[in-house]
């Protein structure tokens, strides 16, 4: 009986989770623009959306800025991550505190300082401000996701590659990386997903330009185009096939480790 109560918690809190992206779904294929009635189904909205050029334009710029923005906080987010976990235990301690700051502060602060400081620079807000408020939240995720894997890292790996000959570099590149891999991966899908669908920062920091989850903003006010079920479908289905990729690459990678 216990087994089974907690079977039934564990499909409850999966159909709380997944019923509303399942409705949005079903509703992208109604032919009716309300969703107060079922037309049939129908591929319209999916046509129209290929054919709205400023959703497309929002798409471009949420894509590129979401990509840009997962590469560079990856690359800075694991040099950081290699450089604390060289520290000695207070700089760490007091480096890894700070780093939970970016994550713990509510988003509307962390909008509104970046545009100010944009602005205080003289900075003109729009694509690169977007980018680089991105890349600044991304990177404490890239940190904490890399972390572990160096923690699991045998710490005189590296040590032996220069007592062999390996330069820094080299050693960074053949021993350091191909350990902490699967965690480098995790850091880069997730600043992808958080980029992606950021709305709070992009809305302050991005002056004219207009990312989706600022578009739909806009949108909302007027009523949500079913053109917005089917983009959020695609996007959807999009996450899941990339989770599966880098989860199934990930595995691959931890199996040839050992």
């Amino acid at each position: 009986m216990s087994k089974f109560f907690k079977k039934a918690y564990l499909y409850l809190v999966l159909l709380f989770l997944y019923a509303p992206i399942l409705t949005l779904i079903v509703y992208s294929f109604n032919a009716n623009k309300t969703r107060a009635s079922w037309g049939g189904f129908s591929l319209n909205w999916y046509m129209e959306l290929f054919q709205d050029p400023e959703i497309l334009n929002s798409l471009y710029i949420t894509i590129a800025c979401a990509v840009i923005a997962a590469i560079l906080a990856t690359i800075l987010g694991t040099l950081a991550a290699i450089g604390m976990h060289s520290m000695d235990k207070l700089p760490k301690l007091i480096f890894t505190s700070i780093s939970y700051l970016p994550m713990l502060t509510p988003e509307i602060v962390t909008g509104v300082s970046l545009m100010i400081l944009f602005l205080a620079v003289k900075l003109e807000l729009g694509f690169v401000t977007m980018v680089l408020s991105h890349v600044a939240f991304d990177i404490p995720y890239v940190i904490f996701a890399v972390l572990p894997k160096l923690k699991q890292m045998n710490n005189h790996a590296y040590e032996a590659a220069l007592d062999l000959g390996a330069t820094p570099t080299q050693a960074l590149m053949k021993v350091i990386i191909p350990e902490i891999l699967p965690g480098i991966f995790t850091g880069l899908l997730l600043s992808f997903t958080l980029s992606l669908d950021d709305f709070v920062i992009s809305y302050f920091v991005g002056g004219p330009v207009q990312n989706l989850s600022v578009l739909i903003y806009s949108m909302a006010r007027r009523g949500i185009n079913p053109k917005i079920n089917a983009l959020s479908a695609l996007m959807f289905v999009f996450i899941v096939i990339l989770l599966l990729v880098v989860n199934r690459r990930a595995s691959i990678v931890e199996q040839k480790q050992h």
